[in-house]
């Protein structure tokens, strides 16, 4: 049987034959994740924290709890009587942040720990410490986040920071986790995304943006690349019998301290920011969807929750749009190993 070359126009069709079949695979694949979704209960629109079932008993750590959604989480769930382990880089802060809590819940068990996620070191000392005296670990929750620096920072491993923080270390820390979240007859591991992924891609031949660093591109893709372990991660529970219960939620766009400490409110975005605040939900509302992930009976295992109005950045709560990239697991396990390689750290 004889074959004509290929020609530069067959090529070509070829490839974009290829490229429509990924696209409509994707868009199957989104549209499975949305329909397995809406196939589940929905979350009550006004759900809130009156909702929330007793945490008497719980164990859970909170990353990033010392300001912001963080602490609105440790506050919100001592007053449901969990023991809440708030673990950040500032200790000064930490202790302002337990104080305001027993202040407003005198019986809460809260405690701080120091935790700087973009040095592995300290992520792996913080779990030694937890191991050596906790009987289990019942939540993670995996909120401490950078966003956008305009100069690209470099962490004590030498990696981009926003990926440092705000995806591999919190990979290292659930990894090293493990073997208390298996104690628990109810694991949970929440992990915040953004709004800010559905514009991502993983760009693998540059992900520590050592070419080109673009601040909102590189947050992007950290909160993207957390989507996408998530998912991912309930997958290998599933298949492993991990027991866990790996969740993602996105906040909207609520008022924190996150402008500031990143692009800075004299940045155009800031400025933006400044004029629009007024239209945005409070760090408490934004909290909302991680503590439904975190303590609702009905939360779903591999789900994303967050608002449901003006374009997610507000509203009631449902389940969250998925990304077509989130959604696409053909890379999935490409960033499971590379992650598993930048950090150390093997899931068991």
């Amino acid at each position: 049987m004889s074959h004509s070359p290929a020609t530069p126009s067959n090529t070509a069709t070829q490839r974009l034959l290829k490229a429509t079949r990924m696209l409509f695979a994707i868009s199957a694949m989104a549209g499975t994740l949305a329909a397995q979704a809406t196939s589940r209960t929905e979350p009550k629109p006004d759900w809130s924290t009156h909702d929330m079932p007793s945490q008497k008993g719980r164990i859970v750590l909170v990353t990033g709890g010392t300001s912001g959604m963080g602490y609105e989480d440790a506050l919100a769930l001592t007053r449901a009587g969990a023991e809440v382990i708030i673990a950040a880089r500032n200790a000064e802060r930490g202790r302002e942040a337990i104080a305001n809590i027993k202040q407003a819940v005198p019986e809460a068990r809260v405690q701080f720990e120091t935790l700087d996620l973009a040095n592995l070191q300290s992520v792996r000392d913080l779990a030694n410490r937890l191991q050596g005296r906790l009987p289990r670990l019942d939540v993670l929750i995996n909120n401490a986040a950078i966003m956008s620096p305009p100069v690209r920072g470099v962490s004590a491993d030498g990696y981009e920071m926003q990926l440092a923080t705000n995806y591999l270390g919190h990979f290292a820390l659930t990894g090293l986790l493990m073997p208390l979240l298996r104690k628990s007859d109810d694991a949970r591991v929440v992990s915040l995304s953004s709004i800010a992924a559905g514009r991502a891609s993983l760009n693998f031949d540059d992900l520590q943006a050592e070419r080109s660093y673009d601040p909102f591109a590189s947050y992007s893709q950290s909160k993207l690349a957390v989507l996408k372990w998530s998912i991912e991660l309930q997958q290998r529970s599933d298949a492993a019998g991990w027991g866990i219960r790996s969740i993602a939620a996105h906040p909207g766009v609520a008022v924190t301290e996150l402008i500031a400490r990143g692009p800075g409110l004299d940045s155009e975005f800031g400025k933006q920011w400044a004029v629009e605040r007024d239209l945005y939900h409070s760090a408490a509302q934004g909290a909302l969807p991680t503590l439904y992930a975190a303590t609702a009976l009905e939360a779903v295992g591999g789900a994303y929750y967050g608002p449901t109005g003006d374009n997610e950045k507000r509203g009631p709560l449902g389940f969250a749009k998925m990304p077509p990239a989130a959604a696409d697991r053909s890379n999935s396990a490409t960033l499971w190993q590379l992650s598993e390689r930048l950090t150390g750290v093997t899931y068991r």
